[in-house]
């Protein structure tokens, strides 16, 4: 198994090809699954597409204010 390297907030943006102001709000406000690597965070490709798949980033994808 090959382990793929940890991405930026900018090479998530260039990826999908949007924002990368967009990258840090679903973070925030869609659970776009992201961790903490000190002051960074820090992304996995494999999760950002598995995420997408999900319709996660739809705008009809709303998260509960409760979580």
């Amino acid at each position: 198994m090959i382990n793929k390297p940890w991405v930026t907030a900018e090479q998530v943006s260039k990826h999908l090809g949007i924002a990368k102001d967009t990258v840090y709000r679903w973070r925030e406000h869609k659970f776009l699954p992201a961790h903490l690597v000190g002051r960074l965070w820090k992304f996995k490709l494999s999760e950002v597409d598995d995420w997408v798949r999900q319709g996660c980033a739809d705008d009809t994808f709303h998260v509960s204010e409760d979580k």
